[in-house]
Parts: structure tokens; sequence; C-alpha cells
């Protein structure tokens, strides 16, 4: 099975393809290089998130990988970083174990504290909130590999430069730049 389509400078810098001058010719013409002149915050943000908006994308221009296309992917890169961080304030605010009074006709799951009338019994709102800051981080970090925003995605976004040019190989010597 054939891997992603990597940039033919990656590829030229690997050294494990035999192409042609025209073969990269051909693949540099293909290759999709998306203008960056219209990078601004959209309409729908908040001031605050703008401000995050601002800062994040002139870094993200800055290392050559945004484009005008990335706007709405880094605004709901935004979006979804505040409502995780919302999430997880409330989180840290609430316990992950309520106590009842209980009543002799009261219905309420748990367990009874020895020689007193409360019941322990997991907090459902608190359940319901770790499950949406699950959701909402896997938004964030999703969103984040996809604008290179992490380690990782660096890594492959990045094009390293090339090894200087020394001396030439006993191939280069006998067939040259082929």
């Amino acid at each position: 099975m054939a891997g992603k389509r990597q940039p033919i400078d990656l590829l030229l810098y690997k050294g494990k393809k035999n192409l042609t001058k025209q073969e990269i010719e051909t693949r540099k013409k293909q290759e999709v290089k998306a203008p960056a002149d219209k990078i601004r915050a959209p309409s729908y943000l908040s001031k605050e998130h703008k401000r995050d908006f601002n800062k994040i994308s002139k870094e993200l221009e800055r290392i050559g990988i945004m484009s005008n296309l990335d706007v709405d992917a880094l605004a709901r890169y935004i979006i979804s970083r505040q409502m995780y961080l919302d999430v997880t304030e409330a989180l840290l605010n609430r316990k992950p174990i309520v106590q009842y009074e209980v009543k002799e006709n009261d219905d309420v799951d748990g367990e009874l504290i020895p020689n007193t009338t409360i019941k322990e019994a997991a907090s459902g709102v608190y359940a319901d909130l770790l499950l949406n800051q699950d959701k909402l981080f896997k938004q964030c970090r999703q969103a984040a590999a996809d604008l290179g925003m992490t380690i990782a995605s660096r890594c492959r976004l990045v094009i390293p430069e090339g090894p200087e040019k020394g001396e030439p190989s006993e191939f280069e010597q006998k067939f040259g730049d082929v």
C-alpha cells in the first residue's frame, strides 16, 4: 500500500526516489501552494478569540505553514480550546461524589453512610462534563495537528534543508547530475 504523497523537495532531501529532472519539474508544477495574503480573524470570533487568532496565525505564517485556507480551521481550534478550558474549570469546581440526605421514601442510588441518613453517589453532571472534556480535548488535538501546532505534525510538515554538497560521489563523478 502506498503512503501519503510527499512534497518533491522532501523526497529529494531523503534521496529515496530516483526521479529524472523532468519528473521533478512536473511534480513541482503539480504541487499546490495556497496564498497567505488574506489571513484575518473571522467576524464570528469574540475580541479575545481574535487576539488569540492573530497571535497564533502570525506564528504559523512565520514558519510558512498558514494559508488563507486555514483561517476557519484555526478559528475552530480556538473555539474548541476555549470550550475545553471552560469544561475543565467546571470539572475542577465539582466533586465526582455527591452526598444526599435520604428521607424514608427517597429512591436515590448510592451507598448509605453507616449510622447516618446520608447516601453517596457518583455525580451524573461530573460524568457528563468528563465526557465533554474528552471530546473537546480530541477536537483541539486534531485541529492543532492539522494546523501544524504539535511537534509531530511540524516534523511531517517542515521540509529540512538539504545536506551540504561536498565532494561528488563515485556515481556522480561517472554520470554527473542525472
